[in-house]
């Protein structure tokens, strides 16, 4: 049977990552986000903020778009980035790129990286999205990089706004769109175990 592709995108603060790891303990899939990030640093030459940094840039699409078309074109499928700018677009095709063969090697879990985009016309794909209430995302938050809950509330909100930014940029679409999951779940009521469980529980069935 085809692999079992599982796209996890969240908000921040929600546990996501953390239910997406759980889950791909039970599952025995592996889990990729920032291992995607890291390779295409390796591939660009750049450094992991250089790169997060790219990314968040406001584009001109027309402009963007027409200088990594022609790149594309000169250089077939390599990336090969020596001696040129790379633009955020740039990075977002290399991500999916590295994905999609990813997905064509294995069952695994994304989390982030647009992935209920990149996969939207794959049938053997669960796009799921974790929420929570702004409270429980705040304490968690604060709590987990050490911070009070004012700094936490200001983070999340510039979060949120980066990532729902370079979602319409480059998906021309919103992340908080239900009509792009196949699953949207509130978890504030919930343990990450009992999401986990939850979320695996059902996956299992279709993976038989």
């Amino acid at each position: 049977m085809s692999n079992i592709i599982i796209t996890i995108n969240r908000e921040s603060g929600s546990g996501g990552r953390e239910i997406a790891c759980r889950l791909g303990e039970m599952l025995g899939l592996k889990v990729y986000d920032k291992a995607i990030i890291e390779s295409i640093a390796e591939r660009y030459h750049l450094t992991i903020p250089e790169i997060e940094r790219i990314r968040e840039e406001k584009l001109n699409f027309w402009d963007d778009f027409c200088q990594f078309y022609r790149q594309f074109s000169a250089a077939g499928d390599s990336y090969q980035a020596e001696n040129k700018k790379v633009t955020s677009r740039e990075l977002f095709y290399a991500e999916a790129q590295i994905m999609r063969k990813l997905a064509q090697q294995e069952s695994c879990i994304f989390v982030g990286r647009s992935g209920f985009h990149i996969f939207k016309d794959n049938p053997d794909a669960i796009r799921i999205f974790i929420m929570a209430n702004r409270e429980v995302r705040i304490q968690r938050f604060a709590q987990r990089e050490g911070i009070n809950e004012e700094a936490a509330a200001k983070l999340i909100d510039e979060i949120d706004k980066a990532r729902e930014n370079y979602t319409k940029t480059f998906a021309d679409t919103s992340r908080y769109d239900a009509r792009n999951y196949d699953l949207t779940i509130n978890v504030s009521p919930f343990t990450t175990e009992y999401v986990a469980a939850l979320l695996a529980e059902n996956i299992r069935k279709k993976m038989k």
